[in-house]
């Protein structure tokens, strides 16, 4: 078993729905996370650009700050909004900005990135959430060769708002064919695909893994969408443990990571499936 290929998987997205924990119980549970024994796996904490200022507000009031807290914008609004968000962040010592996760219109992709380039400082990275209503493919080509990431959305409160697999595995083949780094946001809340309560397909980050893995050793999109259908837990599973750690750190180079309301959750699956140890020490 490879752990690099859940090292980091797991942006702490607790503040989004639907969870939408509250501030003051986010944050320290992120703490909690960062300074536990899987803290390898947690990714940076995830904040919108309209509560940043919350959450300077519950960092100020805290009597012996650790480190400064490691954090991803999400702009949900117009390009305009990208510098406002990057200088909120940048003006509190309290805060180091990892990235910002910005919304294109159809076919805006190329011009948000070129906002993303003109205010991220050094190190921080981009990441350019393409529509699903306009030209998957041409966005994601529009963000070729610019040094941002590509992101696109699995699922949300709706059954529309989740790509059935084969528009899943189009945009995977995609991104993995044009070299585009890419984090998914909203519907993969466990390992393997399932069928929720109220009737969604929701895919399992597991499948995304495992059918990155395949399209970059070679495979069509139609096997990638049949990996995503795949709903053996088991099978996923040992799959997943028979990669080299040089096949799953390409698989994440490409699959950066994934928003998640819970942490726990998807971690406590790959518990389940034998993936990753019951507990660990450091």
């Amino acid at each position: 078993m490879s752990a690099v290929l859940y090292r980091g998987l797991f942006d702490d997205a607790a503040l989004f729905p639907p969870g939408n924990a509250p501030m003051g119980g986010a944050l320290p549970a992120h703490r909690a996370h960062r300074a536990g024994p899987r803290a390898e796996y947690v990714g940076p904490f995830l904040v919108s650009d309209a509560r940043v200022c919350e959450l300077r507000a519950v960092l100020a009031r805290e009597e012996d700050p650790p480190e400064p807290l490691t954090v991803v914008v999400t702009v949900p609004g117009s390009a305009d909004d990208v510098a406002p968000a990057v200088e909120s962040v940048l003006a509190d010592p309290a805060l180091r900005l990892a990235g910002v996760e910005a919304a294109a219109e159809p076919g805006g992709a190329a011009a948000l990135a070129e906002r993303l380039r003109a205010h991220l400082p050094e190190g921080a990275e981009g990441f350019v959430e393409v529509s699903r209503r306009g030209d998957v493919r041409a966005d994601v080509e529009a963000l070729a060769g610019t040094g941002h990431s590509a992101k696109f959305r699995t699922g949300g409160l709706t059954r529309e708002a989740h790509p059935d697999e084969e528009e899943l595995a189009a945009f995977l083949r995609t991104a993995v064919e044009l070299e585009v780094p890419f984090k998914c946001t909203a519907g993969l809340h466990h390992a393997v695909r399932h069928t929720t309560g109220e009737g969604f397909e929701q895919h399992g980050f597991l499948n995304v893994l495992l059918a990155t893995a395949a399209l970059l050793d070679g495979a069509t999109e139609r096997e990638a969408a049949h990996v995503l259908a795949d709903r053996d837990g088991p099978r996923l599973a040992a799959l997943a443990a028979k990669l080299t750690d040089a096949e799953a750190g390409r698989a994440r180079r490409s699959f950066r990571s994934f928003g998640t309301c819970s942490v726990t959750d998807p971690l406590g699956d790959l518990v389940v499936l034998g993936a990753l140890p019951a507990s660990r020490t450091r």
